[in-house]
């Protein structure tokens, strides 16, 4: 199965992006958990604090001539009927109306169900904070008082009054939950402009439960006062946070790679296509580049929207701008192929622009032997794809248009996806640091190499593996060969970043969806030992558990917090104190493909290095070749020395006869 970029990535994607139904189902079971907590805190010393608090809100009320709650109850409490039937109100509407408001706007306003997620979070979340830090008896609990509790004497199902929940937490008067999200649902209905008569039903909805919560001895006048607070910071913070430039919000997983780039190391994803000549002689211009791209790139997403930022503490958000194409594609004169590898690591060094879409096109002039050639450098920002999407929308550039053959599978359902990511989560915090290599810069080197595809899996085949761990080790040994005192300050293995794709077969190719799990790879043996060691290692990557676990940190953990705890989270984890090198083995196409009417001679992935590392490594399978594109620090590594250390190795590899004992490991595509 593979993504149609002929078809697919032509479409923008859909306006409202709803998240899984799973984890919102499971932030409200942990929202109930967190109210069970609060209820289990404290014991007898918790109570008697809670009876003086409410006689001293009780005797405030007096004061003011606002104790109107015995009076409701002696009022109630002789009507059998009307009590049984206050005390079920008490009991559910509450609850009903708040459930009916979130799955009416799940349905029929996605668009909004952020705002009314996030605000009903924030009223309980302060709601429980007030439970734990001043708990507050309600009137039926103040003896010599005179009131009656009307849901205890009625047995009330569903309430203290009855066994089946005989636990309920009976000191959280304060504030009124059972008002605040009676109002809540009505502030929230006139945020939706709703029929007049909707917000009439919920007006007198509160106004009742106003009644109710009072004439049975449950709450104080000023406990619906005070919830009004917790009521409006809700509707503030979720206000803030989508009310605010239009556009939509940055994706927490994307964002990381601008929080990252803050530290100076561009975080650039792309490529390097090498052009022949074509069949007229005739050099591509920058116009055939500026044709290119305005019919192919600009309508794809992301492609024409720039970042707007109001506030360090707001993610930004994408808003849909003119594109000056002049500005994304422009012209180099690089000599021959060592001027090439310069142009790219130049580029690789430059941040793009911020007040425009976040990708260029380079047309790069050269000679080989006298001979004029060309190439396009794609520059893309990893915050508008990964390596996979980069490659899905750089596909548009060529002719034909083919699908990219993308592996597809049924993930794991919910209750297996829950226990994975646990699993996980412990397995990721077991991982450990990487030993510093040294100060990095932010200077970059480019080394390219291009091996027959044939070749490589003929050597993968010879010692029984996947052609990535393959590819995994022969670089390990291509970097210890190069610089040996670097792999010895490693403390004898590097930490291997290597990134594995979790985007569905027809999702968009916007965005990042990967998951980085790290592998350590030792510098010391035989190069069969490394490989071996490599091997035994990296079944963690054909397990999901690592895998999803770090990608529920990237979608989900990190937009719960707060924008600079994020920034802090990335800057602190990608980069040097976690790891060394970057290896990614990506998809290409089988086809041979042309751009601007030229074949391509060669195809090579551009990978930004992580903060302080020496080495990020990309191999493309394209057109039955294997293309390598390796950056580099300058200061710690060698990038042309590198790849072909590695290009050699895995020549020799080629050429040796097949192992005699096999290491086992199952060869098989991989991103």
């Amino acid at each position: 199965m593979g993504v149609d970029v002929g078809e697919k990535l032509n479409r923008r994607p859909a306006a409202v992006d709803r998240p899984a139904l799973i984890g919102q189902v499971a932030l409200g079971l942990g929202l109930f958990g967190l109210y069970l907590l609060v209820d289990a805190t404290g014991g007898a010393g918790r109570r008697a604090a809670a009876v003086e608090h409410g006689r001293a809100i009780f005797d405030l009320e007096r004061r003011l001539h606002l104790d109107v709650e015995r009076t409701l109850n002696d009022w109630l409490a002789p009507h059998s009927v009307l009590s049984t039937l206050a005390n079920y109100e008490y009991a559910t509407t509450y609850i009903l109306s708040a459930v009916a408001l979130l799955v009416w706007v799940w349905i029929h306003r996605p668009e909004q169900w952020r705002f009314a997620r996030d605000s009903f979070l924030v009223l309980n979340l302060l709601s429980f904070a007030t439970f734990l830090l001043y708990p507050t008896a309600p009137p039926r609990m103040l003896t010599g008082l005179g009131f009656v509790d009307t849901v205890s004497r009625g047995h009330t199902v569903g309430s203290w009054g009855s066994g089946l929940v005989d636990t309920a937490n009976q000191v959280a008067a304060m504030p009124s939950l059972h008002i605040g999200w009676a109002l809540w649902v009505s502030v929230v209905l006139a945020r939706f402009t709703v029929g007049l008569r909707v917000q009439l039903i919920s007006a007198v909805h509160v106004l009742l439960t106003l009644f109710v919560v009072m004439a049975t001895a449950n709450h104080y006048l000023l406990d619906a006062v005070a919830v009004v607070v917790p009521i409006l910071a809700g509707i503030w913070y979720a206000h803030w946070r989508y009310d605010g430039p239009p556009g939509e919000v940055v994706a927490s997983c994307d964002a990381f790679f601008l929080h990252v780039e803050a530290t100076g190391a561009a975080q650039h994803v792309g490529g390097l296509v090498a052009l022949g000549v074509s069949p007229t002689g005739r050099q591509p211009t920058p116009e055939d580049v500026r044709r290119l791209a305005t019919e192919r790139l600009v309508p794809l997403p992301r492609f024409g929207h720039r970042l707007v930022t109001t506030s360090r503490w707001r993610r930004p958000r994408w808003v849909e701008t003119r594109v000056d194409v002049d500005q994304h594609v422009s012209e180099r004169y690089a000599g021959g192929p060592h001027g090439l590898r310069v142009a790219v690591a130049r580029l690789a060094e430059e941040a793009l622009p911020r007040d425009r879409p976040l990708w260029r096109l380079v047309l790069v002039h050269g000679a080989v032997d006298g001979v004029p050639t060309s190439a396009v450098v794609v520059i893309v920002h990893h915050a508008v794809a990964d390596g996979v999407g980069t490659i899905i929308s750089a596909m548009r550039l060529f002719d034909p248009l083919v699908p990219l053959p993308v592996a597809s599978g049924k993930g794991p359902g919910p209750i297996r996806r829950g226990a994975a990511v646990a699993l996980g989560l412990a397995q990721l915090a077991t991982d450990g640091g990487a030993r510093s290599l040294g100060p990095g810069t932010p200077s970059r080197d480019f080394g390219i190499a291009v091996v027959p595809f044939d070749v490589v899996r003929r050597a993968a085949r010879n010692r029984g593996v996947r052609v990535t761990d393959l590819v995994i080790a022969a670089t390990v040994d291509a970097v210890r060969t190069v610089a040996p005192d670097l792999a010895e300050r490693a403390g004898g293995h590097l930490k291997v970043s290597v990134p594995l794709l979790v985007r569905a077969p027809s999702a968009a190719p916007q965005g990042n969806a990967t998951a980085a799990i790290i592998l350590d790879a030792p510098t010391r043996g035989s190069f069969d030992d490394v490989l071996a060691d490599v091997l035994r290692r990296s079944r963690r990557l054909r397990r999901p558990t690592r895998a999803l676990a770090s990608r529920f940190v990237m979608a989900t953990g990190l937009r719960l917090l707060p924008e600079p705890a994020a920034e802090w989270f990335a800057r602190t984890v990608y980069g040097a104190r976690f790891l060394h090198l970057v290896v990614s083995n990506l998809p290409g196409p089988a086809e041979e493909l042309t751009m601007l009417g030229r074949p391509t001679v060669g195809t090579y992935p551009i990978l930004p290095l992580a903060p302080g590392t020496p080495l990020a490594m990309g191999a493309l399978t394209w057109g039955g070749a294997f293309g390598i594109g390796l950056a580099t620090d300058p200061v710690m590594l060698d990038a042309q020395a590198v790849v072909d250390a590695l290009r050699d190795r895995l020549a020799d590899l080629a050429d040796e006869a097949p192992s005699a004992s096999p290491l086992q490991g199952q060869e098989q595509p991989s991103a």
